[in-house]
C-alpha cells in the first residue's frame, strides 16, 4: 500500500476579519485552492464573556459555492433570505448551498450570549460545478448525532460528514463527489485512511500533533496538501489529543473567478452577481 505524499504544508496565518481574528490556511500565496475547496478559516477558540459575540457576522450575500460551518464548541444562530433559521451547538454542521444567490447572517445564539463560554469552528468554502452554480439555494442543518461514526479502533473518534466510506454514507447531500471526515486521535492511536485515487485531499490540523505516513510529525494549526499519487494516508496521534479535518473531493477542473462573496467561472458572471444582488434578485433580509 502506497501513501500519498505531502506536496504543501500550509500554515494557518492569523487574519483580521473586521475585528474578528481567524486563522487562514487556504487560500495562500502558494496555493490558491485545493479543487474543489476554495477557503478554510479556523475561528477560535475564543473565551467569551456573557453578552459578547466573537463572530457577529451581519447580513451578506453569496453566490456560486457552498459555505460550510463546522462548529466545535459554542452556539451559533443562522438566518437567511430564504426564511431558514438554524441553531448550531458544538459538534453540529451547517451546510449552505448559495447557488443562484442568498443573503444570510451568522451570530452567536441567545443561549451562548446568556452564558458565554468557548467558541470555536471552521468555515470551509466548497466550489460548485458550473452546471450547478445557479441552482436554488439550499440549507442543510446537520446535528452532531446525525453524523456517521466510523470504527478505526480504540483512541480514534471519526465522524463522517459527507461522502461514502466503506458501508456508510455521510448525511450531507453534495453536488460533486466529496469525502469529509472529522477526526480526533489520542496519543498512540493510529489509523490507515484510504482515499479515492482521483480525489484531491488535504488534512487540516486544528491542534495537537500526529505522525503522518509513519514518517514525519506535524503539529497544528496547519493544512497539509497531498499529492494525487498513493492510495491512503496513515495517521498516529502523538499529543494527548489531536483534532483534524480531512477534506477530499473530485476536482471540478473549471475556471474560477471570485470577487468577495461570489465565486463564478467568468468575470461577466461576477458582474451579473453584483448586479443581481443590488437589484434584490438574491432576496431581501433584514435582521430582527
Amino acid at each position: 500500500m502506497s501513501y500519498r505524499p505531502v506536496v504543501d504544508l500550509l500554515p494557518a496565518h492569523e487574519l483580521d476579519m473586521g475585528g474578528t481574528i481567524v486563522k487562514q490556511s487556504l487560500p495562500t500565496q502558494k496555493v490558491e485552492r485545493i479543487d474543489p475547496f476554495l477557503l478554510l478559516h479556523h475561528f477560535g477558540p475564543y473565551e467569551v464573556a456573557p453578552g459578547s459575540d466573537p463572530l457577529d457576522v451581519g447580513p451578506h450575500p453569496h453566490r456560486g459555492f457552498e459555505p460550510v460551518t463546522f462548529l466545535y464548541s459554542g452556539g451559533l444562530r443562522h438566518r437567511d433570505s430564504r426564511g431558514n433559521t438554524g441553531y448550531l451547538q458544538g459538534g453540529d454542521v451547517q451546510w449552505m448551498t448559495s447557488g443562484r444567490g442568498i443573503i444570510h447572517s451568522e451570530r452567536a445564539s441567545q443561549e451562548f450570549l446568556d452564558t458565554g463560554g468557548t467558541m470555536e469552528g471552521i468555515q470551509l468554502w466548497v466550489n460548485l460545478p458550473a452546471a450547478h452554480k445557479m441552482v436554488q439555494p439550499r440549507y442543510q442543518d446537520i446535528k452532531a448525532d446525525q453524523l456517521q461514526l466510523l470504527d478505526f479502533g480504540p483512541g480514534v473518534q471519526a465522524r463522517l460528514v459527507a461522502g461514502d466510506f466503506e458501508d456508510k454514507q455521510g448525511p450531507v447531500a453534495t453536488y460533486s463527489p466529496l469525502l469529509i471526515i472529522q477526526l480526533e486521535l489520542e496519543a498512540g492511536a493510529a489509523l490507515n485512511l484510504p482515499l479515492p485515487v482521483d480525489f484531491n485531499a488535504g488534512l487540516y490540523l486544528l491542534d495537537g500533533e500526529l505522525q503522518l505516513n509513519e514518517n514525519f510529525n506535524y503539529a497544528g494549526p496547519y493544512l497539509i496538501n497531498f499529492g494525487q499519487t498513493g492510495s491512503s494516508i496513515h495517521l498516529q496521534g502523538v499529543a494527548a489529543k489531536t483534532r483534524a479535518l480531512l477534506i477530499a473531493g473530485a476536482p471540478i477542473g473549471e475556471p474560477v473567478t471570485n470577487y468577495g462573496p461570489f465565486v463564478m467561472n467568468t468575470q461577466t458572471e461576477i458582474m451579473e452577481a453584483m448586479r443581481d444582488y443590488q437589484m434584490g434578485r438574491m432576496g431581501f433580509y433584514t435582521e430582527y
